[in-house]
């Protein structure tokens, strides 16, 4: 770790979280068009990135323990830190639900995705990730605030979709295998924004020091 002031090592680090955060949201967004359009030549670039977003995760964490054991921050610094550390892990799972994702492209039609109205749901989930970040960025309580909203939205459209396929799959000559497909694609979007709701909870803890538990994250109920 360089011997250069505390608060630029910080910069820097925060610095390489939100390039990895804008190749997670990249990804997610290319996942789905691939399955969209059930684009099988796009999913080598997809992994490769996904490969390239994990090395990056693991550098960003060992870096953080170690300006930790170097420089033992305190305070709003250390704050700082333990949230980068949060934020990078949240980021690694949305990453990874992406390809749970492109892992169902052959076995659901493009055709029921719009009938089930993903892609809107999965640009919502992405432009969630997004925002909490520049929340981040800003330490702006306000826009994290917005994005569990956002997470209210989503919940309602997975609840949406969960309704559509059980009517569905009682109609005797349902696709039940696809839908069941379907229901997996929708939960997995539904966790996206889970894990954009509790980078957003971690700008909270930055700029105010409490633990935001439920989904509110403002704290107040």
């Amino acid at each position: 770790m360089s011997e250069r002031p505390i608060h630029l090592q910080i910069k820097e680090l925060s610095e390489v979280l939100v390039n990895i955060s804008c190749k997670v949201v990249g990804n997610l967004f290319h996942a789905l068009r691939a399955v969209k359009y059930q684009d099988e030549h796009s999913v080598p670039k997809i992994k490769l990135t996904e490969n390239e977003i994990d090395r990056a995760e693991i550098d960003l964490e060992e870096r953080c323990i170690e300006f930790i054991a170097l420089q033992h921050p305190v305070a709003k610094d250390l704050r700082t830190i333990v949230s980068i550390l949060m934020i990078n892990d949240e980021l690694e799972r949305i990453d990874e639900l992406s390809h749970h994702i492109i892992e169902l492209m052959l076995e659901i039609s493009p055709e029921m995705l719009d009938s089930l109205a993903f892609e809107k749901m999965g640009m919502r989930a992405g432009e969630m990730v997004t925002k909490s970040i520049d929340a981040f960025v800003l330490h702006d309580r306000d826009l994290a605030d917005q994005v569990c909203v956002h997470d209210e939205e989503i919940d309602l459209m997975h609840r949406s979709v969960l309704t559509k396929v059980t009517a569905l799959m009682k109609n005797h000559d349902a696709e039940v295998d696809q839908l069941a497909y379907a229901l997996s694609i929708s939960r997995y979007i539904e966790r996206m924004a889970d894990h954009a709701t509790k980078i957003a909870r971690e700008v909270n803890y930055l700029v105010t020091g409490k633990i935001i538990r439920h989904k509110n994250c403002s704290g107040h109920i």
